[in-house]
C-alpha cells in the first residue's frame, strides 16, 4: 500500500457543501485532507489519527467553540473559522490556544497562505522544544559520576535550582562549573527562558560594561547605534557570570546595583532597565579572603554568596573517573566511527593521577588517546603516556641557545606552565604571582590558546 506523505489536515465543518469545497482546495494544494461534520466525529477521527493541523468552526451541531479547542489545541495546530466575524471571539480564540482564525466566506488564496504559514509556525516550534528537551538532557548528563561528592553536588543544585536564589559556584578550573550552572537554570521556573554565559577574564572594563549592560547611541566612540546587554539578552532567564573574581571594582558596584534594586543602566544612558535575570556566579578563587584584602566588594561578595555550591576537584572524587572516561568515548565525534575500549591496566593509570586540569584535563587526555590509538579498538596505557603526565616533574629548566629577550623567556616559561598545569589559568597565575585576567592575556599574545 502506497501511503500519503502530504501534510494531512482535518476539517471539522458542519456545512457540507464548505467542508467539501475545503477539502477539495486544500488537496489541490498538495495537502491530504479529511473532512467531518461534528465534533463527536472529530474525536472519533483523532482517537486513530494524528493530522498536521485541524480547520475547526467555531460553532458546530454538537459543540461551542470553547467545548473542543483547549482539548485539540495543546496537541494540534488549529484554525478557527467563524461566519461572524467577531474580534471577540477571534481573541478568544487565540487565547485559547487557536494560532489563526479566518472568517468564512473562506478566501482561498488567504486559506493556502494561512495553512502554509501556521504549518511552518508549528514546524518551528517542534524543532526548538526538541533542541530544548536535547539541551536540557545533555545539561543533565554533563554531570557524569556517582562518587558522594558529585552525588552532594546534585543535591545541593535540586535543592536550589526551584528557589530563584542568587548562586556561587566554587571550584577550580575544569571542574565544570558551567554544567552545573546550566543543571541550576535547567531545574529551575527559568528552564523556558535564555541561559547566557559571560567569560568574565576574557574583555576589558570598558567592554565589558558595555557587553552587559548595552550602550546607548553616541556613548563612546564608535557606538553608533543603541545596542543591547547580556542581561537584556538574559531576561526572564540566567545570566551566569564564570570567574566573578576577575572583574574591576567600578564593574563591580554595577554588579552591585543589579542584585540590589534589580535595576540596571546601559553604558551612556540615563533611564533605569529592569533586569529580570536570576544571577548565577562562579569562582576558582577565594572571594572571601579577597574581600578582606581589599581586592573585592565585601558587600557584593555576600550578595553573591547567598548560597555557595562548591564543586569538588576531580581528585576527590576519582572513583568518577571510569564513568566519565565512558562519557567522553561515548561522544560522537571522539570515536571516528570505531567504538573504543579502554585497557584495565590504561583505567589504573588514569585513576593514579591527581588531574591537575580536573575534568577538562581528562577530556583531553581521552581524546587525544583516541587519535594515537588510530583504528585500534582498545586504549592501552601507552596512549595516555605521551609527554610524561604521570611523572613529577620537580623543578624547571629553561635553556637556550642565545641570549633571550625577556619576552622570549616570558613566552618559553609561560608555555611550560600552560603544559604542567594543563590550562589551569588559576595555577597559571599563581606560579607566576599574576592575576588570572593577565594570564588570560598573556596566553592570547602568545597563541597558546
Amino acid at each position: 500500500m502506497v501511503m500519503n506523505s502530504n501534510p494531512s489536515i482535518l476539517i471539522i465543518e458542519d456545512d457540507r457543501i464548505l467542508n467539501r469545497l475545503l477539502a477539495d482546495a486544500l488537496e489541490r494544494m498538495g495537502f491530504a485532507a479529511k473532512g467531518v461534520a461534528s465534533w463527536a466525529a472529530a474525536r472519533d477521527y483523532l482517537a486513530h489519527h494524528e493530522p498536521r493541523l485541524i480547520l475547526a468552526d467555531a460553532r458546530l451541531p454538537d459543540a461551542q467553540l470553547m467545548d473542543f479547542l483547549p482539548a485539540i489545541a495543546a496537541d494540534y495546530p488549529v484554525i478557527v473559522l467563524t461566519a461572524f466575524g467577531s474580534v471577540h471571539e477571534a481573541v478568544n480564540a487565540i487565547k485559547a490556544g487557536a494560532m489563526q482564525y479566518l472568517g468564512k466566506p473562506v478566501n482561498l488564496d488567504e486559506l493556502e497562505l494561512e495553512v502554509k504559514r501556521v504549518l511552518d509556525q508549528a514546524t518551528l516550534q517542534r524543532e526548538h522544544q526538541f533542541c530544548r528537551e536535547r539541551l536540557r538532557r545533555a545539561g543533565k548528563a554533563g554531570l557524569v559520576g556517582s562518587s558522594p561528592a558529585i552525588a552532594e553536588v546534585r543535591r545541593l543544585i535540586a535543592a536550589v535550582a526551584p528557589s530563584g536564589a542568587t548562586v556561587l559556584i566554587q571550584g577550580e578550573s575544569g571542574v565544570g562549573k558551567e554544567l552545573v550552572a546550566r543543571a541550576v537554570h535547567e531545574q529551575s521556573p527559568r528552564a523556558g527562558k535564555m541561559f547566557v554565559a559571560v567569560d568574565c577574564c576574557t574583555l576589558q572594563e570598558k567592554l565589558f560594561e558595555s557587553e552587559l549592560f548595552g550602550h546607548e547611541k553616541g556613548a563612546f566612540t564608535g557606538a553608533d547605534r543603541q545596542k543591547a546587554g547580556l542581561i537584556e539578552a538574559a531576561q526572564g532567564g540566567t545570566l551566569f557570570l564564570d570567574e566573578i573574581g576577575e572583574i574591576e571594582p567600578p564593574l563591580q558596584a554595577k554588579l552591585l546595583r543589579v542584585l540590589e534594586t534589580g535595576q540596571y543602566r546601559r553604558l551612556g544612558g540615563v533611564k533605569d532597565l529592569q533586569a529580570d535575570v536570576r544571577i548565577v556566579a562562579a569562582t576558582n578563587r577565594d572571594l572571601a579572603r579577597l574581600s578582606k584584602e581589599g581586592r573585592f566588594r565585601t558587600d557584593l561578595y555576600y550578595r553573591l554568596s547567598a548560597f555557595t555550591l562548591p564543586v569538588p576537584p576531580l581528585r576527590e572524587r576519582l572513583q568518577d573517573v571510569p564513568d566519565l572516561v565512558e562519557h567522553f568515548l561515548s561522544r560522537r565525534g571522539f570515536n571516528r566511527q570505531i567504538e573504543k575500549r579502554i585497557h584495565p591496566d590504561a583505567l589504573q593509570r588514569l585513576m593514579n593521577y591527581n588531574y591537575p586540569g580536573n575534568v577538562r584535563e581528562l577530556r583531553n587526555m581521552v581524546e587525544r588517546a583516541v587519535i594515537l590509538s588510530g583504528e585500534e579498538r582498545l586504549i592501552r596505557p601507552e596512549h595516555f603516556a605521551l609527554d610524561g603526565e604521570f611523572v613529577a616533574r620537580p623543578g624547571i629548566t629553561l635553556s637556550f641557545e642565545r641570549e633571550p629577550t625577556l619576552e622570549e623567556i616570558e613566552r618559553r616559561y609561560l608555555a611550560l606552565l600552560y603544559n604542567k598545569y594543563a590550562g589551569h589559568r588559576g595555577r597559571i597565575a599563581d606560579a607566576m604571582g599574576v592575576s588570572e585576567r593577565n594570564i588570560y592575556r598573556l596566553l592570547n599574545k602568545y597563541g597558546l590558546k
